[in-house]
């Protein structure tokens, strides 16, 4: 199981509306994320915008290539991406860059 941990940047603006969404993902998105096989997915939000994200999964690149061939990703990725100071990979997932684990206490 490979855990996944990656930050981005919430406007600092948009930070209420960010949170209210989450408050009530798509049961569509929701699905879509345990099929491709996101498990324990998790965020974190500084009120200065930092965003830390967890996840687990068998395997990163499968996942992300199962969510991104989905419609409902599609449509959530595009209308979230408004929430982001910047997203250099055009929307938050393919933005996201695991950070390096150096500890983990089993």
């Amino acid at each position: 199981m490979q855990r996944i941990c990656f930050v981005l940047h919430i406007k600092p603006e948009r930070i209420e509306e960010y949170r209210e969404r989450h408050a009530s993902v798509w049961p569509a998105m929701l699905e879509a994320l345990q099929n491709a096989g996101w498990k324990n997915y998790s965020l974190f939000l500084q009120p200065d915008g930092l965003l830390v994200g967890y996840f687990e999964t068998e395997n990163l690149a499968i996942s992300q290539q199962k969510m991104q061939a989905t419609a409902v990703n599609t449509e959530w990725q595009l209308q979230m991406a408004q929430y982001f100071e910047s997203l250099p990979g055009s929307t938050a997932d393919r933005s996201m860059v695991p950070l390096q684990e150096v500890f983990h206490l089993d």
